[in-house]
């Protein structure tokens, strides 16, 4: 059976895409001192652009870069600066998939974030059953 899509590609688009408002851009990408901390243990530039920009994306927008996705210009940009490293090196950490796939089961658990589980999912529908009700 076709999974069913709910949104169009348009709205799709919409509610993952990240604001126009350059304030708003530094803000959703600034990296706290515990970040810092966090993506300082990574080496090289290539390595810490590449796990602080994963991190940014799994805040905002709240999901993860597919593996030939290109991370929007102005996020590189603005974690690049507080890097102290060029955007450039971003095409250095996208060709080795092996790293990216490591920092994206390492940041979930940095993060504090699950994956939907079944457990989840009874946790919701006991919640919410009565509500519905």
């Amino acid at each position: 059976m076709p999974r069913r899509e709910v949104l169009t590609p348009a709205q799709r688009f919409q509610l993952f895409a990240f604001p126009e408002d350059e304030s708003e851009l530094v803000r959703l990408a600034t990296l706290s001192a515990e970040d810092f901390a966090f993506v300082r243990q990574h080496r090289g530039g290539h390595n810490r652009l590449g796990i602080a920009v994963l991190m940014v994306y799994l805040r905002f927008p709240g999901r993860l870069l597919g593996p030939a996705e290109k991370p929007h210009a102005p996020i590189i940009s603005i974690v690049a600066a507080q890097l102290s490293v060029t955007p450039a090196v971003w095409d250095v950490y996208a060709t080795r998939d092996e790293t990216r796939r490591e920092h994206m089961h390492e940041l979930p658990a940095w993060l504090g974030l699950a994956q939907f589980s079944r457990q989840h999912y009874r946790a919701l529908v006991e919640l919410l059953l009565p509500v519905a009700m």
